[in-house]
């Protein structure tokens, strides 16, 4: 499964201790093939909030993350990887047992349980899962699918795959009217192709301050990171990415570089 790994936790040390109690295990797939062509996806449904697995935060190798307040609306680009039969019949963070067989995720902050559309950028499929897990804690993934769903989106193979994920159904509407925005608008038609995607390690209003961070991520790749101009309600942004890329195992080096650099917060774009 490439550089896919998966954490086992203590869902009452998760809670109360911030996770103090972790092991990394890697996973695998079935011993035998399994035809998955029969399972449908999850359906949607209004479910209460899972009584274990929303806690207000909660810590995993240092990092501290934040559940959210709602779902509704959520939408997030970026690596999906998959878990497979060494969590089979597992208490997830909601309490349910883990069926790898069952069209499930894990999530590190949407509100358990939640429904979410699953699209594999590079060839259009699309499921939707049920996310009712904690997880993937690797620094460039986020979602982490069951092997059913990966299986049905062609992500088992390669053990990773670009995909965009939204929230159709969470139980939890916010009562607040979310701001209209402007979508962003770009000056310029980025240099990719289908499947090619950047790693974002910040945006400023100020141009010098995007030049500043590209010399400082210089070290990494010259040629690779790049300042892209969008406006955003009618003010300039000045995005630092780095990109195009199109391979998950060099990416993940990159990210690991980065942190080196104590640059923390980047994400996976798709344009």
């Amino acid at each position: 499964m490439g550089s896919h790994y998966r954490i086992c936790l203590s869902l009452m040390l998760m809670i109360f201790t911030g996770c103090s109690f972790i092991t990394v295990e890697h996973d695998s797939a079935p011993d035998r093939p399994v035809d998955i062509s029969a399972v449908p996806d999850a359906i949607p449904k209004a479910e209460t909030r899972s009584k274990y697995g929303n806690p207000e935060s909660y810590v995993v190798f240092g990092k501290r993350y934040y559940v959210m307040n709602d779902n509704g609306g959520f939408t997030q680009q970026g690596i999906a990887s998959w878990y497979g039969k060494k969590f089979h019949g597992r208490r997830t963070s909601s309490g349910e047992t883990y069926d790898m067989y069952a069209m499930t995720a894990a999530h590190k902050t949407i509100i358990l349980p939640a429904y979410v559309e699953v699209t594999n950028i590079e060839n259009g499929k699309k499921v939707v899962v049920k996310v009712n897990d904690r997880g993937p804690f690797h620094e460039n993934r986020i979602i982490d699918l069951s092997y059913s769903a990966a299986t049905k989106l062609d992500a088992v193979a390669n053990g990773t795959a670009l995909v965009k994920i939204r929230v159709v159904d969470s139980g939890y509407k916010s009562q607040q009217v979310p701001e209209k925005r402007e979508a962003p608008v770009e000056t310029h038609s980025p240099d990719h192709s289908p499947g090619d995607f950047y790693i974002q390690v910040g945006a400023f209003s100020e141009l010098g301050n995007a030049e500043n961070l590209r010399r400082k991520l210089n070290t990494i790749s010259n040629s690779l990171v790049k300042i892209s101009q969008v406006v955003v309600d009618n003010r300039s942004l000045y995005r630092v990415r780095i990109g195009p890329l199109s391979d998950v195992r060099y990416a993940d080096k990159i990210v690991q570089q980065l942190i080196q650099l104590d640059e923390h917060d980047h994400h996976i774009v798709i344009n």
